[in-house]
């Protein structure tokens, strides 16, 4: 196991590094105080200069974490997703940090009571980032936890490696590790962090590894964000553009080769118009990707386990008599772990693939005769993080959307909502809880302190309002209780 930090390069107990670096945030947070908005503001800008200086460096690293992701789809997602959050953060924090008046309750209004909420930073937090995005699932929640004033340590993912050591040398080059340090390593160092008495958790992940993290956090009490996943459910409306609906579902699916926690994963159509769609599909996905072995814009998948995994959803499907379409046609690749998107039309209910999230260049297409059928099997599993509809009947898709439950929703796209910097990002039940991005972020990684300040004139004693009660107390407080 190899740790990167600037004091202590190379240490074998990971449970004690960890703890180690958290005492001395902990220390330095007591001694320095709650961070002012310049110190805030000084924080995030010194990672927006260590991304914008390692950006390259970033890129190919990723490229040889995947065996083959662009260079370009990496600055694009990763690099400049990652600067969108920290600037909107660097750039709106002041605003967030102000303290907020709240109503104070008769009578002590009129008594020059008052009453605000203030926010408050709650210390030292834990994010684990994930390989599919393995700069950004870091960044972007750090945006907020900076903003609200405090300090974290960041474990990357270790199924991206290099990128991970990136990480790990850019911060300890340019970053004070008191304020953001790095720890790399497996399972046992997630397992040794989220063990440890931080003041918040970030995850993001799978829903197995997030029932983990949060079992240990429940062992101290830390309150968690979990970032999972789901099966992105899309419904094609009957009024739904659908050459449009299919060029966009196809750029979706070609965005990181499908391995994306939102990218969208069955699609219910109009089984009049099934085939219809199928093949605008395929037709699209080839337009983007008209070959596939040793193609450099073709993301590979991640890993040679991850890889088995996705074929083996698919010839499950398969087997049971499902039907198979290749965009672009043809054999699998002899070599390499890139992959054409494979479309699996009407897979039976018991197929793996119906209920196994596929994260990868696959999807389900399922036929529909009614909204209702739909709807109803959306709602039998989990809440996804993200739900998609296509069509212009606004009657339809308030239906959908008043009748699911979902993390987020794009209309007539695919993947949008995660990139709006004012609007919350997360799950609800089983594809996670809490949110980030813009103030919803700041708010999340804050403590928000109620405060009171009482009036100079106490008039309980005048009232009656302490003992020794006289004979028309409670009589008088009676006459309170309305409807």
């Amino acid at each position: 196991m190899t740790w990167i930090t600037p004091y202590c390069p190379h240490v074998d107990n990971a449970n004690a590094h960890i703890s180690d670096l958290l005492t001395r945030q902990r220390r330095a947070n007591v001694a320095a105080g709650p961070a002012s908005a310049e110190e805030r503001r000084a924080r995030i800008q010194q990672v927006i200069d260590l991304v914008v200086a390692r950006a390259d460096d970033l890129a190919k690293a990723m490229d040889a974490d995947f065996g083959g992701r662009p260079e370009g789809y990496s600055l694009m997602n990763d690099v400049l997703g990652s600067l969108a959050a920290l600037k909107h953060a660097r750039d709106n924090l002041e605003t967030w940090m102000r303290p907020e008046d709240r109503p104070v309750f008769a009578p002590y209004d009129q008594l020059g009571a008052t009453a605000q909420v203030r926010f408050q930073p709650k210390g030292s937090v834990g994010i684990i980032g994930t390989w599919n995005a393995p700069v950004f699932t870091l960044l972007s929640p750090l945006a907020g936890v900076l903003a609200a004033g405090n300090r974290a340590v960041l474990k990357p993912s270790e199924i991206a490696p290099r990128t991970a050591d990136v990480v790990a040398d850019a911060v300890s080059t340019l970053l004070d590790p008191d304020v953001v340090a790095v720890v790399v390593g497996g399972p046992d160092v997630a397992d040794a962090l989220t063990s440890l008495q931080f003041d918040h958790f970030v995850f993001t992940g799978s829903s197995a590894v997030g029932k983990l993290v949060m079992a240990n956090a429940a062992q101290n009490l830390v309150p968690v964000t979990l970032e999972l996943g789901g099966k992105s459910p899309t419904v094609i409306g009957r009024s739904a553009d659908l050459p449009a609906a299919a060029f966009r579902i196809a750029v979706g699916k070609n965005s990181n080769g499908g391995q994306l926690c939102v990218n969208p994963d069955t699609t219910y159509v109009p089984r009049e118009r099934l085939d219809e769609f199928v093949a605008g599909v395929l037709a699209e996905y080839t337009g983007l990707i008209p070959t596939v072995e040793d193609n450099p814009d073709a993301v590979a998948v991640v890993n040679d386990r991850h890889l088995a995994r996705i074929d083996g959803y698919v010839d499950d499907a398969a087997a049971r008599g499902a039907r198979v379409e290749s965009a672009p046609a043809g054999p699998l690749p002899a070599s390499g772990r890139r992959r054409p998107l494979r479309i699996v039309v009407d897979p039976p209910a018991d197929a793996v693939i119906r209920h196994e999230e596929i994260f990868g260049p696959a999807m389900v297409v399922v036929g529909y005769d009614t909204l209702d059928e739909v709807l109803a099997e959306i709602n039998a599993g989990p809440n996804p993080l993200a739900l998609y509809y296509f069509g212009t009947d606004e009657q339809e898709k308030e239906t959908v959307l008043g009748r699911t439950l979902s993390g987020g929703v794009t209309v007539n796209d695919v993947m949008m909502h995660p990139g709006l910097q004012d609007a919350p990002f997360g799950g609800v039940g089983a594809s996670g809880m809490g949110h980030y991005n813009g103030r919803e972020g700041f708010l999340e990684f804050s403590h928000a302190r109620a405060v009171f300040e009482a009036p100079a004139v106490d008039m309980r004693r005048e009232w009656g309002m302490v003992p020794p009660y006289h004979d028309g107390f409670a009589a008088g407080i009676a006459t309170q209780v309305t409807p």
